[in-house]
């Protein structure tokens, strides 16, 4: 984002607005943080009326978070999504880049003509937004959240509670800051987010210590369900609806299962199939060390995408055939997985 584009965004935030923060569908800690944290900065400028929507629900553990309250869910309060989207006159669209990710809501947004604003850190973005702040090498859209209000020079203006949500998007994205796109940069920005009244001992807390009981069982299930392909260097979970339902899933139950595939020493290449009877589909989380991209290797096999080493995808075959295909498909990868 160059200097003529930022000064273009600063007229345009310089008298009072109707704006839209909107997200993809599934939100995570890092779509839920910077839609907030951007929410809460734009509230504090030139008497903005500002409403974020997110496309569905998001887990129970992201809500303690400041301002999360006034979020609009399209899917369950749609006629005052969809009302607040065609008022816009500034929509900022985080932490995806493509509309196709932002679910029911894709239609409604196409149809608007009005000013859009992409935020976002995935590959190959699409150009449907008037002005782009896309950089895939960092850490999480909240950081970049934060480097949007230093281009505007506003960093001054970070109350306690945007450095909350900044915080709780970056930590998230960057696995508690051990993946590579932490850089030093990213722990400054932290730093500098902890000065501005940011309780990392607290945020934590409220991410990752308020396991439920039927959570930890269903992280047992997934343990008992692992499997290790050796010759690959590959590891993954599947997860049943049956067995989802025997342990009350709920949104964000398996947050970081796909990790522990990853864990293991000498796994390169970790996944988790969760079987989802509602949407019809297998929802696919991946996770790769080193140089395999499953970025490439989502996009090629399960009409996914998103980071090198992060990606999410999905499949129309039941649970056993698209283990099957995905098993099916790995020899192709072998020299790759065992350089």
């Amino acid at each position: 984002m160059n200097t003529n584009e930022i000064n273009e965004i600063k007229g345009l935030l310089s008298s009072s607005k109707k704006i839209v923060i909107v997200t993809h569908k599934n939100p995570d800690g890092d779509a839920v943080g910077s839609s907030l944290g951007l929410y809460h900065y734009l509230t504090g400028l030139c008497n903005h009326k500002v409403t974020v929507i997110t496309p569905n629900d998001y887990p129970d553990f992201l809500k303690w978070m400041p301002g999360q309250e006034t979020i609009i869910k399209y899917d369950n309060n749609t006629k005052k999504a969809i009302s607040k989207i065609e008022e816009a006159d500034l929509i900022f669209t985080l932490d995806f880049n493509h509309l196709s990710r932002s679910g029911d809501m894709e239609n409604t947004l196409k149809k608007v003509k009005t000013t859009f604003i992409m935020i976002d850190h995935h590959q190959q973005p699409d150009n449907y937004a008037t002005h782009i702040y896309s950089d895939t090498g960092m850490s999480s859209t909240c950081q970049m959240i934060y480097h949007f209000i230093e281009k505007l020079n506003d960093l001054d203006r970070i109350t306690p509670e945007i450095a909350t949500c900044i915080y709780v998007g970056i930590m998230t994205d960057t696995g508690s800051f051990r993946f590579r796109s932490t850089t030093s940069t990213t722990h400054q920005v932290i730093a500098n987010l902890i000065n501005h009244g940011a309780d990392n001992t607290s945020i934590h807390e409220s991410i990752y210590d308020m396991n439920t009981l039927s959570r930890i069982q269903l992280q047992g299930v997934a343990l008992n369900n692992l499997k290790v392909l050796s010759e690959y260097k590959t590891a993954f979970i599947t997860l049943s609806q049956k067995e989802l339902d025997q342990h009350h899933f709920k949104k964000g139950d398996t947050e970081g299962f796909v990790n522990l595939g990853l864990s293991i020493k000498d796994i390169k290449f970790a996944l988790i199939f969760i079987e989802n009877k509602g949407e019809g589909i297998i929802k696919i989380s991946l996770r790769s060390k080193g140089d395999f991209s499953v970025n490439e290797f989502s996009r090629n096999h399960f009409e996914g995408g998103g980071h090198h080493n992060a990606a999410g995808g999905r499949s129309n075959l039941s649970l056993s055939d698209t283990v099957e295909k995905f098993i099916s498909i790995l020899p192709a990868y072998k020299n790759v997985l065992n350089q």
